[in-house]
């Protein structure tokens, strides 16, 4: 499939299109908190990240996973000379990130807490001037690959979730599509069957009906806030389908759910 993906992402490059790819390493990041034998614990989907588990991440994210998907890309682009050049948050002042921190109710007392999730992140500035360079080069055609690996004012480094990433980066960028991958068909509804197209309103609405559950919300809530930020429309799709990408982009129904800011 990684193969497929960067052929996939090589064709849009030469078909006048520019992708940029975010990417996430959390399995490969749990492996090798496994062998060094470090313990995680996760707060709403968010890695609680120590000084031995940021060092970690930011070794398997920056270094192992973001190398490969670059190198992936630049074969497969070897013919037509399409590079992917790995990047981290950390790279020209890429991504600026501020401490993330998550409320939670206790459910004896009912008293709200804050929970501190350690060297976790949220984007804070997104600087697109390296960004922009690589994917406008008039002689070159690059592809930037970006591990979620940020900095915040104090200089202190931090893990940042993938898709939240991807949404401020697209936002930032004005991109005419997000495309966010998983391992499932799209946003279903009560009954299970996909949705192929809402708006924000209605995103919005499948999370406070509890229809959206689990890991679904917070990438309906990056989708809705890429569109905020002006990307023009988010498609949550099954990045296993085998070229997933091309049938959401070049065919009439697409591939996944479509969400659209509201109509005026």
């Amino acid at each position: 499939m990684a193969k497929l993906f960067a052929g996939d992402i090589v064709l849009l490059k030469l078909l006048g299109i520019s992708p940029v790819v975010v990417h996430g390493g959390g399995p490969q990041i749990s492996a090798m908190l496994n062998r060094a034998g470090v313990k995680s614990t996760f707060v709403d989907g968010l890695r609680v990240t120590d000084d031995a588990t940021m060092e970690i991440a930011e070794m398997v994210l920056s270094g192992a996973v973001n190398k490969e998907i670059a190198n992936w890309i630049t074969r497969a682009g070897r013919e037509a000379d399409v590079r992917g050049v790995g990047l981290s948050g950390k790279d020209a002042g890429l991504l600026m990130v501020e401490k993330a921190t998550r409320i939670k109710k206790d459910p004896d007392s009912m008293i709200e807490q804050v929970v501190d999730l350690g060297y976790v992140g949220e984007p804070k500035v997104v600087d697109d001037k390296l960004l922009r360079t690589l994917i406008n080069d008039p002689e070159h055609d690059y592809v930037p690959v970006i591990a979620p690996i940020g900095v915040a004012e104090d200089g202190l480094t931090y893990n940042i979730n993938a898709d939240t990433v991807a949404g401020a980066v697209a936002g930032k960028l004005n991109a005419k599509r997000m495309l966010l991958l998983t391992d499932i068909a799209g946003v279903l509804d009560g009954d299970k069957d996909l949705i192929r197209q809402m708006t924000v309103t209605e995103a919005r609405q499948l999370i406070e009906d509890g229809v959206a559950v689990g890991g679904m919300i917070p990438k309906l809530e990056t989708a809705i806030g890429a569109i905020e930020a002006g990307v023009e429309a988010v498609v949550i799709l099954d990045g296993r389908r085998p070229h997933a990408m091309l049938v959401e982009l070049f065919t009439e129904h697409g591939a996944g759910t479509l969400i659209t800011r509201d109509p005026v």
